[in-house]
């Protein structure tokens, strides 16, 4: 690969295409990304060599909130190739999470990125890209754009105007489907001793161009020694529940409804990490299968025993639906 002209004259050239300035007026060029808030639309950032022109910062959405800028997530230009790219630069937090009884010490790690995205390169169920060192040292993360919609978008637009009931059983089986091969995809990672670290249904995004389920953002990592996976699991068994259940069940949206099911859903059917939510979906929707509600259950604040690693869930999947 041919090293690139950098200089000012070469970069207003290659990012002309993408943006007007007036004669005369330099672009900022970044080869240090520690001071991400700085970097702003038009500036240029340069890695190993390669610039990138930055546009946006990334946005991201979550229960029901207005979308949060994410300043240190960029939407660029790769003005090499004039692909566009997101750009993951350091940030680093960390906090405890307790589920049931156990704390569990969350934090990021670009570090463990960067080994996620060279594992998984070539598996379709995750988003790609790879990593780089910018002048600093600082490991940045250059992903490849999916194009499509969250799996939380999906099912929200497929329940306006359906019913549960046929959701279940003409909808249903094709996401569970989906389902089970981004938990295969998560079992992968446990087999060589990572983590995703943040499971949630917004970071499953449905690639328009193949249909492929497809992992985002695996930055977070969590510890606790004595269940090693077990928050990628509750993680799992959040995302089950909303696709089983057309959507979060909500006790106080039940209640509100005066639905029927209330007088026979008690503490234990809640789901135990959010406990406003119903784990016991059989006592809402009675058609749900006996084995995918036991399933269910496994995530229940009245559960008797939990899934420590992905290949449990499979396992009991399987009696649900034929592998994918």
């Amino acid at each position: 690969m041919t090293s690139l002209d950098l200089s000012q004259e070469s970069l207003q050239e290659l990012a002309s295409r993408w943006i007007f300035r007036q004669p005369g007026q330099r672009i900022k060029v970044y080869r240090d990304t520690t001071d991400f808030f700085r970097i702003e639309y038009g500036d240029i950032v340069v890695l190993n060599g390669n610039p990138f022109l930055i546009r946006h910062n990334a946005k991201e959405g979550r229960f029901g909130l207005d979308d949060q800028e994410k300043f240190w997530v960029k939407r660029a230009i790769d003005l090499r190739s004039g692909m566009t790219k997101v750009l993951k630069f350091v940030f680093l937090e960390s906090f405890q999470s307790r589920i049931g009884e156990i704390v569990y010490d969350c934090f990021r790690s670009p570090e463990k990125e960067a080994r996620i995205l060279e594992l998984v390169s070539r598996c379709p169920n995750f988003m790609h890209g790879y990593s780089v060192r910018d002048d600093h040292g600082n490991i940045v993360r250059v992903l490849d754009l999916i194009y499509g919609i969250s799996l939380a978008d999906h099912i929200q637009d497929t329940a306006v105007g359906m019913d549960h009931e046929t959701y279940f059983y003409q909808y249903f089986p094709v996401v569970l489907s989906n389902y089970i091969r981004c938990a295969r995809a998560i079992r992968l990672l446990h087999e060589h001793g990572e983590r995703h670290g943040d499971i949630r249904r917004d970071h499953i995004i449905i690639d328009r161009e193949n249909g492929e389920y497809r992992w985002i953002d695996y930055d977070y990592d969590f510890h606790n020694e004595k269940a090693v996976f077990r928050y990628d699991l509750y993680g799992l068994g959040n995302v089950l529940m909303f696709i089983v259940g057309m959507g979060d069940i909500v006790y106080h949206d039940l209640k509100r409804a005066n639905h029927p099911a209330l007088d026979r859903i008690v503490e234990d059917d809640l789901n135990i990490v959010f406990n406003n939510r119903i784990a016991n979906i059989k006592k809402v929707y009675p058609y749900i299968p006996d084995n995918l509600n036991r399933v269910l259950l496994h995530f229940s604040k009245g559960a008797g025993t939990f899934y420590d690693h992905a290949t449990q869930l499979i396992d009991d999947l399987r009696e649900v639906a034929p592998a994918p």
